[in-house]
């Protein structure tokens, strides 16, 4: 009996995945999809979520036994902060990169090219009114972005202007309406705003942050524990689903999965912008997508202690853990498990994606 036929039996409940409705969900996405979870002898259910509060409370009650999540918010929530205590871990980095800081059609017009000319704005109106920006977690990478581009160009982002967190669903809707005036996040949010002509990208995250982790495998550290040989697997599938996403000649059947109802149920044009590219960044300018988005190139999928390092160091510097908050010296290391991850790829790898069935 092979090993994924002798987990299968062991494991008749259904593992439920939770994720979020972003390109960056992509691996969980194709793992499904193309049989990468049954071939490792898992049976997953995935549960499409409104937002990412929504995700970590799942995964502390239980509710999820894993989910596509914030890096960030594996520290925090391990850590509490504005919520429940609860040790999780990530051994798998689903992306890097993948984020814009998209701003309002009506900045453009009041002249704001970069971070320089929107601190400018910010001066010329503080008598008039309070620029606010939308992120999508109060502990999260994208705010991580937007308050490096503020303080680059000398803005405070706790005094100077508004940061509210908002659902990455929500952000387009919200930039619509005009109750807020940028935000940091995840495509196809922001090739859509570019596509409706109502906001433009002003900063990528590879510009901002080269290599950053972006999303990750979240579980609960109990669930690793005694779940052990299943969280292996998971991590294993998508390693192989990482792959086959990176792959130039399977993006337009991502694109096109993508963009199912059950997925983000949006037009395949909008979802592709960021995969197949140019990555359209509106006003006649654009960048190459190759860069924009790494599911698995250049060791993207490794939770290494430089990762963890990255987020922690925005924590500091940005003063999101609380004050006199002690910070355990070991957390990089308890919750980025690279050992894990390099155990599960050795283990339980099995032929490459050349042998998955690809729809063109």
């Amino acid at each position: 009996m092979t090993h994924a036929a002798a987990l299968s039996r062991s494991s008749r409940r259904d593992l439920r995945i939770g994720f979020i409705p972003l390109n960056d969900a992509a691996p969980i996405i194709v793992a499904h999809e193309h049989g990468l979870f049954h071939r490792h002898g898992l049976n997953v259910t995935l549960c499409r979520e409104v937002g990412w509060a929504t995700i970590r409370d799942k995964i502390i009650y239980r509710e999820l036994d894993a989910a596509h999540a914030l890096g960030a918010m594996v520290l925090s929530t391990t850590l509490g902060l504005n919520c429940l205590p609860c040790p999780s871990l990530t051994a798998f980095v689903l992306n890097t990169h993948g984020n814009c800081i998209t701003l309002s059609e009506e900045l453009w017009q009041r002249g704001v090219r970069d971070a320089a000319t929107m601190r400018d704005e910010i001066i010329r109106s503080r008598h008039e009114r309070t620029y606010v920006f939308g992120v999508v977690f109060a502990h999260s990478s994208h705010r991580i972005h937007l308050c490096d581009w503020l303080r680059s160009a000398g803005v405070h982002p706790e005094k100077d202007v508004r940061i509210v967190v908002v659902p990455p669903p929500q952000l387009f809707r919200n930039l619509v309406a005009g109750t807020i005036d940028g935000y940091c996040v995840g495509d196809p949010w922001n090739s859509l705003a570019v596509r409706e002509k109502t906001g433009w990208c002003v900063a990528t995250s590879p510009e901002l942050a080269p290599g950053h982790p972006e999303k990750v495998l979240m579980v609960r550290q109990d669930f690793a524990a005694n779940e052990g040989e299943r969280h292996l697997a998971l991590v294993s599938a998508l390693a192989e689903a990482a792959a086959l996403c990176d792959d130039p000649s399977f993006r337009p059947e991502l694109a096109r999965l993508l963009a199912r109802r059950e997925y983000l149920n949006l037009p395949e044009r909008v979802v592709a912008a960021s995969l197949l590219g140019p990555l359209e960044l509106g006003h006649d300018r654009r960048t190459d997508a190759a860069s924009f988005i790494h599911f698995h190139r250049d060791g993207a999928n490794d939770p290494s202690a430089a990762k963890a390092a990255w987020l922690i160091d925005g924590f500091t510097r940005h003063r999101l853990f609380p004050p006199g908050h002690d910070l355990p010296r070991d957390l990089g290391r308890r919750t980025f498990r690279s050992d894990l991850y390099h155990q599960a790829v050795r283990k339980h790898t099995v032929p490459s994606h050349e042998a998955i069935p690809v729809s063109v």
